[in-house]
């Protein structure tokens, strides 16, 4: 006669049968094991590929040109008014050293959408010439009223000078050097004057 007071437990299975399938608990784990593995091999690959796609997606994102050399922020508000002459001496405070360089109340400013020909080490006369006209331009159009400093994407350049493009009333005020030969839009190099 049968014991019906424990319960029955069937022997263990040592070989499964044929016609038995296998369940395997664990087949999405090893599919995403398999997948992270996969990243940590090619990650350097995955990254080359990743890369150009994430810059032009944050260049179209932010609305500028990839190859935009200068790109304005915010304009500053305030108004310079200030009375300039040509930088002389070694004391300098609210004056002009060339076309594309002055101090305004002991800050050294460097205009940033423009390169002029240079006076203190010029490579010909031709160029001397020019930059002195450059320079006398620029006394003229900073005095020609109040003004504007808009900052560009880096705050200074390697010399330590402020970078800054100069407005009256929204417009750049080297871009009217630009314009009246003075002066060339900054590409990122310095040109031959000669």
């Amino acid at each position: 006669m049968a014991d019906f007071r424990r319960p029955f437990r069937a022997p263990p299975i040592r070989k499964r049968p044929a016609n038995v399938l296998q369940f395997e608990p664990h087949a999405r784990k090893r599919k995403r094991d398999q997948r992270k593995s996969w990243w940590k091999a090619n990650w350097a690959i995955a990254l080359l590929i990743i890369s150009p796609a994430v810059g032009v997606g944050t260049a179209w994102f932010w609305n500028a040109r990839p190859d935009q050399a200068l790109t304005l922020t915010a304009p500053i508000a305030e108004q310079y008014h200030a009375t300039f002459v040509r930088c002389e001496g070694p004391s300098r405070s609210t004056c002009v050293v060339d076309g594309d360089t002055f101090w305004l109340e002991g800050t050294k400013i460097r205009i940033a959408d423009i390169n002029t020909p240079e006076v203190s080490e010029p490579q010909c006369e031709a160029e001397r010439e020019l930059g002195e006209r450059a320079t006398v331009r620029l006394v003229e159009l900073l005095n020609g009223g109040g003004f504007s400093l808009q900052p560009v994407d880096r705050d200074t350049d390697s010399y330590g000078r402020k970078l800054r493009i100069v407005t009256r009333g929204g417009d750049s005020l080297g871009a009217l050097l630009v314009d009246e030969g003075l002066a060339e839009r900054w590409s990122g190099s310095r040109r031959n004057w000669c």
